[in-house]
């Protein structure tokens, strides 16, 4: 086995980690290096892909009432007329931004579930967002549900890719007992790179100093032979990504936003075929007290667009079969607009699920706008985790009873 000393003189450094071990570990795709065919031959499986709309969308200028009365009394400065509106079915439409997802509805490939909640909504980002990450509101469980989930697929593949997060840091639905999560925010991010010539001084400062964190860290810790087990294989895995991203092209021009390169990111891997099962991503910015009209629409816009590409990519690429993305967001908005021409922290809220494993519709029972609760808002008709546990059991395989303390309802829209 390679040692600590043995690792810091030969010069090898990780790029872009952190000062956690949690952190240290985003580089480790040393059994991908080393087990070529085996990833080869296993392929991918079911790919979920989870994207957080972060900071509360206004699910009714997402999914709008078409000729109801209630909501262009209430939204006289932010609602939509109906002639902008792109028909659905049942009386709703999509925001006129969602073009390209209005095609993928057409084609038969995306489904909505309406008036996703949970009872007695919290109207704190923090908690809020700690409730959905659990799959829980009463913060009980342990870890995230998706860390949960990808610990019981952990027993059957040990894939480094397992879990894979666009972002700085792991985020809290991803956390797992027995699977470290790559965290990054570009290609170069889980590389690796030399630094200096095989001896004991190293020059650049930065890096000394992450070494001798990296050294001094005790076997015996927690992650001590996970970090271990990440710097015997550094540079293997190195010349793995490396050829990964050298044979990956795009087979379409994706938008020049930070989100839609996060999913190109993505598709990369997918592509690539690293063994990935679940990938996460955030679009931030939907907290939308003031300014809505402007803001929502340019937020609508680059989800549309960045889903799009996604999805035309991988099918180019003979992917989307594989593939399915679901869509969360803390919660809702209020149904009056605000004298600010934005709209307040609400309940429940609209998901969207694309992909060809898709079975298109409407699921989940339309929230009442004028039967409302805790001073003007929706009644939450879908628990969010009926989605969650329709998700895990009939897409990613993994049975979801025991990771929620019971069986919740699947909802119908992953297609047989």
């Amino acid at each position: 086995m390679l040692s600590r000393r043995d690792f810091v003189r030969g010069g090898v450094a990780l790029v872009s980690i952190g000062t956690t071990a949690n952190s240290l570990l985003k580089g480790t795709i040393a059994f991908a290096a080393q087990h070529p065919n085996e990833v080869a031959a296993r392929g991918n499986g079911k790919i979920l892909i989870l994207v957080q709309l972060a900071g509360g969308n206004d699910g009714l200028n997402t999914v709008v009432p078409i000729g109801d009365s209630t909501y262009h009394s209430v939204r006289k400065a932010i609602g939509f007329k109906d002639e902008e509106i792109l028909p659905l079915e049942s009386g709703l439409g999509l925001a006129p931004q969602l073009t390209g997802l209005k095609g993928l509805w057409d084609g038969g490939k995306l489904a909505l579930v309406r008036g996703v909640g949970y009872p007695n909504q919290n109207y704190s980002h923090f908690k809020s967002m700690a409730i959905w990450q659990a799959g829980d509101p009463d913060l009980k469980l342990q870890n995230g549900w998706l860390g949960r989930t990808l610990d019981q697929m952990e027993s059957q593949s040990h894939d480094p890719f397992l879990g894979f997060n666009i972002g700085a840091s792991t985020p809290p639905e991803l956390r797992a007992g027995k699977v470290s999560i790559p965290s990054v925010e570009s290609v170069a991010d889980y590389g690796f790179q030399k630094a200096g010539t095989i001896t004991d001084t190293i020059s650049d400062p930065r890096t000394a100093t992450l070494m001798k964190l990296y050294e001094q860290y005790p076997a015996q810790s927690p992650y001590g032979v996970l970090l271990e087990t990440t710097a015997e294989s550094a540079v293997s895995s190195a010349k793995l990504l490396s050829q990964v991203a050298g044979t990956y092209k795009p087979a379409v021009a994706y938008p020049k936003t930070s989100f839609a390169a996060g999913l190109s990111v993505l598709a990369e891997a997918i592509v690539g075929d690293l063994g990935m099962r679940v990938g996460h991503i955030t679009l931030g910015g939907f907290d939308t007290h003031a300014r809505e009209t402007a803001d929502h629409a340019r937020l609508m816009t680059e989800l549309d667009q960045g889903l799009t590409a996604f999805y035309e990519d991988l099918a180019s690429h003979g992917k989307a079969d594989d593939v399915m993305v679901l869509t969360w967001s803390e919660f809702g908005r209020r149904v009056q607009e605000n004298a600010n021409g934005g709209t307040d922290h609400g309940s429940a809220s609209v998901m969207f699920v694309l992909g060809n494993g898709v079975k298109k519709g409407l699921y989940g029972d339309q929230p009442s706008l004028t039967k409302l609760v805790d001073n003007g808002n929706l009644s939450f008709t879908t628990d969010f985790r009926s989605v969650y546990a329709t998700v895990i059991d009939n897409w990613l395989g993994v049975p979801s009873a025991a990771l929620f303390g019971q069986q919740w309802p699947s909802l119908g829209f992953v297609a047989a």
